[in-house]
């Protein structure tokens, strides 16, 4: 369940090529595991739902930090070489929304499969990614996660089909995925992502449709961050119970600022799927820092007070850290190493993502086709041709 979030710890690790520092306090000092007590989620035809006291374990917490600090720490970085003018073009960034990522992947399996919208550089970590790969992709270097040729908004890896530029186009792409898995029969599963400011479409609710008809095993998550673009989720729904919305489709409403709800609610969700019971719909309550895109600097339809506010009393990751403190779970110096290493990570990768080669025009149209021989490409006039390789 945990192991691409644990393969991504590993990963950051060996390339900081140090040993991991170990705090003065030995494993024994700390409580292996907690019980928490997390908030009910609000439920759309179902008679009950997710656990609301779960089980967190110390390495799992660390786990959980590690990675949203990850996120949180290369999206600033991600708007530092922005505003330097070294990323360009389109940046969405995920920051503050982190317990959705990381609480979904802990609930998942590697071999499901996951499609999102253009926020998408904390999905592909999880899904795999590494730091490096991401800070190459979204200043348009060889070494990049699509080659340098994808950029903020369309990233992949195995069993994680981006990375979709276009509003609401990803959700019937899922159920897509989702047939696929029930015509293969190998319990595998989709989760299908899409924000507010998507919910409202046609495409949307036939997609709602054919999952239900054909029971398909499909997660359906509204991340509701309150805004879509610059317009308030009041302004823009008549509506705004997302989770009602597949109408004949369980739904659940979850505090998507709580890693352990979104954790739960995920396999509460995914215990359904794979139990041939068909779509279940989840909206995750959450918040971005950030504008909509690098070019929204946020303010003009929300108040500094108001994002100080979430700051200050739901931030997913001082939430997750005061509990693994006030439990005994970690120390303060533990958390602090880690901060450390998760900084001298990303310096690493944004030096990399810098200092490395832009893909030639040679290898513009690579890759159209999977095992297939090369094949000649017309360019933008009938006597420029370009080659393909798979």
């Amino acid at each position: 369940m945990l192991a691409n979030i644990t393969n991504v710890l590993r990963a950051c690790a060996h390339r900081n090529g140090a040993a991991v520092i170990m705090s003065a306090r030995t494993y024994s000092d700390f409580t292996s595991q907690a019980t928490f007590e997390i908030k009910k989620c609000d439920l759309h035809k179902l008679d009950e739902g997710p656990a609301t006291q779960v089980v967190m374990t110390r390495d799992e917490g660390l786990q959980y930090y590690r990675t949203m600090q990850t996120m949180r720490r290369m999206e600033l970085k991600a708007d530092q070489l922005y505003k330097q003018k070294i990323i360009r073009g389109f940046c969405h960034l995920y920051d503050g929304q982190e317990a959705c990522a990381v609480g979904i992947e802990a609930a998942i399996n590697p071999s499901d499969h996951l499609i999102t919208a253009y926020r998408a550089h904390g999905y592909t970590l999880t899904r795999g990614g590494t730091v490096k790969e991401i800070m190459a992709e979204l200043t348009g270097r060889r070494g990049g996660i699509a080659k340098g040729k994808g950029g903020s908004m369309h990233m992949y890896c195995k069993n994680f089909y981006g990375g979709n530029g276009i509003v609401g186009a990803q959700v019937p792409l899922g159920a897509g995925v989702a047939l696929a898995c029930q015509y293969q029969g190998n319990s595998e599963l989709c989760v299908c992502l899409y924000g507010d400011g998507a919910a409202n479409q046609g495409q949307i609710f036939e997609t709602y449709n054919m999952a239900a008809l054909w029971k398909l095993p499909v997660i359906f998550i509204c991340e509701n961050n309150r805004y879509g673009m610059g317009t308030s989720v009041e302004r823009a729904a008549a509506s705004t119970d997302y989770f009602k919305r597949g109408e004949f489709i369980p739904g659940l409403r979850v505090d998507g600022m709580d890693i352990l709800c979104v954790r739960e609610a995920t396999r509460f969700a995914a215990d359904i799927c794979r139990a041939g019971k068909g779509p279940v719909l989840m909206e995750l309550q959450t918040y971005r820092y950030h504008g909509h895109s690098m070019s929204d600097p946020g303010v003009s339809y929300r108040t500094r007070e108001e994002i100080q506010e979430v700051r200050s009393k739901s931030d997913p990751i001082s939430l997750l850290k005061d509990r693994m403190l006030s439990n005994n779970m970690a120390s303060v110096e533990e958390l602090k190493e880690i901060d450390v290493e998760v900084r001298k990570e990303i310096e690493e990768a944004a030096q990399f993502a810098t200092t490395d080669s832009e893909p030639p025009l040679e290898d513009l149209c690579n890759h159209l086709f999977h095992n297939e021989a090369p094949v000649e490409v017309r360019g933008t006039n009938p006597w420029t041709k370009l080659k393909s390789l798979s």
